[in-house]
């Protein structure tokens, strides 16, 4: 028997070209980032800004701030060492007092939220409402 030849075949070389490719790509990218409307978080919050009043008169003492300090294990308020207990009866007599009395709450970066919310809950129970919350250093 004669010996069968086989025909090579020669390899087809397919090429994409990826110039044209690499050009739609970016002017889609240019398109969704010049189209893209982001969202402004900061315009959406709510934010108590009191109006300007009658300034106090002459021998009037201003009111005076509660202030509450929340760090990792403990509470102090107006410079004295509390529990969360006597702390919601002084706020309650507080409140008695007046209601419209500011109460400013000074967090510990180390504290936990869980504190801040009770002392919230707290003020809420009593109906002290002007309330600012900063974090101390």
């Amino acid at each position: 028997m004669a010996a069968k030849k086989r025909k090579r075949r020669e390899a087809v070389t397919c090429e994409i070209q990826m110039t044209p490719m690499i050009d739609v790509v970016f002017q889609l990218l240019i398109y969704f980032i010049v189209t893209i409307k982001p969202i402004d978080v900061a315009a959406h919050l709510d934010v108590f800004r009191p109006a300007a009043g009658q300034p106090p008169k002459e021998g009037e003492e201003p009111p005076k701030m509660i202030q509450i300090q929340v760090f990792q294990g403990a509470l102090i308020m107006n410079d004295r060492s509390v529990t969360l207990e006597t702390m919601s009866e002084i706020l309650e007599k507080l409140a008695s007092l007046s209601k419209t009395q500011t109460v400013m709450i000074q967090c510990a970066r180390d504290s936990k939220h869980d504190m801040l919310i009770k002392v919230l809950d707290r003020c809420a129970k009593v109906g002290l409402s002007n309330l600012s919350v900063v974090t101390m250093n």
